[in-house]
C-alpha cells in the first residue's frame, strides 16, 4: 500500500525549539557514513539531523554551537554531498507536449472573462504582464485589486475533484449554468494526456536521497498529477499553494473599486511607478521559496533544486540551491545543469549514485525496521 503524501504545513511560531525527529532509516544512514564502530549508535555523537526532519532553523543552530574537529570534518568529507531533490511538477516530471500547460492558460482566461468580468480582448496582455511580474496569474489578479475564493480559482482551471466547470456567456438560463458547473468533468484539463512513467518511477526510487515537491499548483492538482504518472510513493512530501499561503480565502473581501491597470501602466513611456505588491505567496519570490524551504526542513546548500522555469532556477540559485534546468540542453545563468528531459537524470547526476553503490559495497547487511525517534 503506498503511503498517503504529507503535505508539508507551516509551523507556529514558538521560542521552544522543535525536537529533532529521528527515523532509524535516518540513523542507519549516519551509521553508514562513518559511525559504525563506536561505542554504541549514540556515543558517537554529534548526530546529524536529517534535514526533511526538522526545520533548517534548528539545524543550523545545532551546527553553530558545535565546534568542528578533524574527526567531525573526516565523516562530514565522506557524506554525500546532497540530501534532498526538490522537483518542481508541471512540465518538470512530465514534458510540456501534454498539453496541460496550454489548457490551464486557456482555462484561466475564461475564468477571468466569465468570473471577474474582464473584456476577453485585454486578456492576453494581462495575463503576460502578471504572469512575468508576480510568477502567476492568480497572485498578479490578487496584487492588483481582485479578490476571488482560490478553491473556485484552483476548480476552474484543474479538475478538483468531480467538479469542474466552464461558463459560456451566450448561455442565459441560471439553471443550465448550474448543470453545466458539474458536467465538464473531465474535460477542463487533458489529465488523460499524462500516462504512467515506469522509467521515471524505477529512476526516483533508485535514488537514495530524500526527495520533495514544490509546486505553485493546489494540492489536488498535485495529487491528480502524480497519480496519472504512476508516482505514488516516490516523494516524501509535497510544497504547494496551501503550504505557502495556509488559511487564505480571498473570497471574504471585496474586488477593489480601482483596479490598477498594469497593461496601461507598462504602455506609459515613464512606467516608474512601483508595482503593488500581492498577498500570494509562490515561486518566483525568493522570499517564498525560502519560507517553504524553512516550513519544510530543507537545508538549501545541500538540496538539488529541478524545474522547467528558468526565472524559477535563478530565483532558487540565488537563495543558494543546486539547480537544474528541465526541458532544454541549453544551460542559462543561475542553472547548475540542464536536462533536456527529467528521464537524463542518472547521465547528468551520476554521483547521485555513487554514494549509495559505495555504502552498499562497505556495508551489506540487514535493514532496521523504520520507526520514530525523537531526540
Amino acid at each position: 500500500m503506498v503511503p498517503p503524501l504529507r503535505l508539508y504545513k507551516p509551523t507556529c511560531a514558538s521560542s521552544t525549539p522543535s525536537p529533532f525527529l529521528l527515523s532509524l532509516r535516518h540513523l542507519q544512514r549516519l551509521q553508514l557514513s562513518g559511525t559504525r564502530g563506536h561505542r554504541g549508535l549514540f556515543s558517537s555523537l554529534p548526530i546529524r539531523p536529517d534535514p526533511l526532519a526538522v526545520p533548517f532553523s534548528a539545524f543550523a543552530s545545532y551546527v553553530a554551537v558545535r565546534p568542528p574537529n578533524k574527526m567531525e570534518a573526516y565523516r562530514q568529507s565522506q557524506m554525500p554531498r546532497f540530501d534532498c531533490l526538490l522537483f518542481d511538477l508541471d512540465d518538470t516530471l512530465y514534458p510540456l507536449s501534454s498539453g496541460i500547460a496550454t489548457a490551464c492558460r486557456k482555462n484561466i482566461g475564461d475564468y477571468m472573462v466569465e468570473k471577474l468580468g474582464i473584456s476577453e480582448d485585454k486578456v492576453p496582455d494581462l495575463c503576460n504582464l502578471l504572469y512575468k511580474n508576480y510568477g502567476t496569474t492568480m497572485s498578479g489578479l490578487r496584487a492588483i485589486g481582485y479578490n476571488f475564493d482560490y478553491d473556485e480559482y484552483h476548480r476552474f482551471y484543474s479538475f478538483r475533484s468531480l467538479f469542474c466547470f466552464h461558463l459560456n456567456s451566450s448561455f442565459q438560463s441560471s439553471l443550465f449554468l448550474f448543470l453545466v458547473f458539474y458536467s465538464f468533468v473531465h474535460g477542463r484539463l487533458p489529465y488523460d494526456n499524462l500516462k504512467p512513467d515506469p522509467v521515471l518511477r524505477n529512476l526516483l526510487l533508485s535514488l537514495p536521497i530524500g526527495k520533495v515537491i514544490f509546486t505553485n499548483a493546489d494540492k489536488v492538482h498535485a495529487a491528480e498529477v502524480l497519480s496519472r504518472l504512476g508516482l505514488e510513493g516516490c516523494f516524501e512530501g509535497i510544497i504547494c499553494f496551501e503550504t505557502l499561503n495556509p488559511g487564505a480565502d480571498a473570497s471574504e473581501g471585496h474586488t477593489s473599486d480601482s483596479i490598477f491597470d498594469i497593461v496601461g501602466h507598462f504602455a506609459r513611456p515613464d512606467a516608474g511607478t512601483e508595482l503593488p505588491k500581492t498577498p500570494v505567496l509562490c515561486k518566483p519570490s525568493e522570499d517564498a521559496m525560502e519560507r517553504a524551504l524553512r516550513i519544510a526542513g530543507i537545508n538549501p546548500q545541500r538540496t538539488i533544486f529541478f524545474d522547467d522555469s528558468a526565472r524559477n532556477v535563478l530565483a532558487g540559485k540565488r537563495i543558494g540551491l543546486h539547480t537544474v534546468l528541465v526541458g532544454t540542453s541549453h544551460r542559462i545563468k543561475g542553472a547548475d545543469h540542464a536536462l533536456e528531459s527529467i528521464h537524463n537524470l542518472r547521465e547528468a547526476l551520476p554521483e547521485l549514485w555513487e554514494g549509495a553503490e559505495k555504502e552498499d559495497v562497505r556495508y551489506s547487511g540487514k535493514v532496521a525496521i523504520e520507526t520514530s525517534v525523537t531526540a
